[in-house]
């Protein structure tokens, strides 16, 4: 069933960028194809997590790119602007709503949604991107084991209709890939870092050696967090590679 052009629902799915990878083998789909399951039986997230979402409370979409413009030592701006495109439809709804590096989506050092990007390169060329994004939205019981997950009713004290939500969500992604697309990778990045959560003030982090506090620098358009310890040490991390201490 076909709710709007460039985007199909479907009842139920296992994931939604495992949906849309099987479909894009099959037909020619075009640059920012959207799918939204009512539920999802096998989410995925970042760092081989599973993503929980209760039937019908949540939202679950994925959405079909083709970034072919963008060379792959600057892929890390298309996550910028997904998350930027997410942020955007949740912030009519709250008040400073942050980015966590790489691309969560949090309110009161708390998770409100996630991203995941699985790029198809070739050489280097991005020939296709799935981004998957996953919402809390109506659930208030939370059985996984991550560790600070929030819905916007438990933010906002009441029931949220889902498809006006999940419509702001879809047309702010695809007009944050346009103006990365045709107009100014500079006015995304300065939009990402100045929602970045902690982007100001000292707090504490871990690597694989070491706990320390650090400020935040920047993001490089690789992708990776530059920091400056407190001892005026610059490091760079790739989102891996670092944790942060709450």
């Amino acid at each position: 069933m076909i709710t709007e052009k460039n985007t199909l629902y479907v009842e139920t799915a296992d994931s939604t960028n495992n949906l849309l990878k099987q479909w894009a083998k099959e037909k020619n789909l075009e640059d920012g194809f959207a799918v939204y399951a009512k539920h999802q039986t096998a989410g995925r997230g970042q760092k081989g997590n599973t993503w929980e979402a209760a039937d019908g409370k949540n939202i679950t979409l994925s959405i079909y790119f083709k970034p072919q413009f963008l060379p792959v030592n600057k892929s890390f701006l298309l996550s910028e602007a997904l998350a930027l495109g997410v942020t955007d439809a949740l912030a009519e709804y709250l008040e400073s709503v942050e980015i966590k590096y790489p691309n969560d989506i949090y309110y009161c050092n708390k998770k409100l949604a996630g991203i995941l990007i699985e790029n198809d390169i070739t050489g280097t060329v991005i020939m296709q991107s799935v981004a998957g994004a996953g919402i809390n939205v109506n659930q208030e019981t939370f059985q996984s084991n991550a560790p600070n997950p929030l819905s916007l009713k438990q933010a906002l004290g009441k029931e949220i209709m889902i498809e006006p939500l999940l419509n702001k969500i879809i047309n702010n992604i695809r007009l944050r890939y346009m103006q990365l697309k045709y107009v100014s990778a500079n006015a995304i990045v300065e939009d990402y870092h100045a929602r970045l959560y902690r982007r100001k003030g000292l707090y504490a982090y871990q690597d694989a050696n070491q706990q320390f506090n650090a400020t935040i620098e920047k993001v490089s358009d690789d992708g990776k967090l530059h920091l400056i310890t407190d001892t005026k040490e610059k490091r760079a991390y790739s989102f891996k590679e670092i944790i942060f201490i709450p």
